[in-house]
């Protein structure tokens, strides 16, 4: 069980870099200890749970009690404040201790159809991940019940997977967070909301 809580890793914030370092992850180019220099960042989000720094191929994680630092970060280096990608928050959703209602399953097929995602895909990864999610929620008495997303379903299938399994897993899980426009609705409605 504690393999599945493996964390996200700690982070100091420069003037111009970002020092990661016990970051879980292997296939990351930030494990185990990464400087980040700012102009290799693209964007950085902050915007929703844990924080998200989008370099070139890779998402690196930092906890969200350094947000204001990050935004800081942001702004004096130039780099722009990307939204949240919703993709794995609303695929997940079914393995939060809450109900999952036929109508919030319409909603979340929907969405994610948005993004590219079609439902052939979404059985595929519910397939995949949903013993080893429901293991990393309640087994662990984690018992979230607001939101699950990317950095909760890399810790959960790490603890699954050999080293090769979970660099394949981590390559695809990046991959779909990226897709579509999963945005935050800029008129004031959380389109999180289902």
């Amino acid at each position: 069980m504690k393999n599945l809580l493996c964390g996200i890793g700690k982070s100091n914030i420069h003037e111009n870099f970002i020092l990661i370092t016990e970051y879980p992850f292997e296939p990351s180019f930030a494990y185990p200890e990464k400087r980040i220099k700012a102009d290799e960042i693209q964007s950085i989000c902050v915007e929703f749970g844990i924080c998200k720094i989008y370099v070139a191929g890779d998402i690196v994680f930092v906890s969200s009690e350094k947000k204001e630092c990050l935004k800081r970060f942001a702004e004096n280096n130039d780099i722009v404040l990307s939204e949240h990608s919703w993709n794995w928050d609303w695929i997940l959703e079914p393995y939060l201790d809450t109900e999952f209602t036929a109508a919030n399953e319409k909603l979340v097929q929907e969405r994610l159809l948005e993004n590219g995602i079609e439902k052939k895909e979404i059985d595929k990864i519910h397939t995949e991940v949903g013993k080893q999610m429901y293991k990393y929620n309640f087994d662990t008495m984690l018992w979230d019940w607001t939101s699950l997303g990317l950095a909760d379903v890399l810790s959960a299938m790490r603890a699954k997977y050999n080293k090769e399994k979970f660099r394949d897993f981590y390559k695809r899980a990046l991959e779909i967070d990226r897709r579509g426009k999963n945005k935050v609705n800029t008129t004031g409605n959380d389109s999180t909301k289902l």
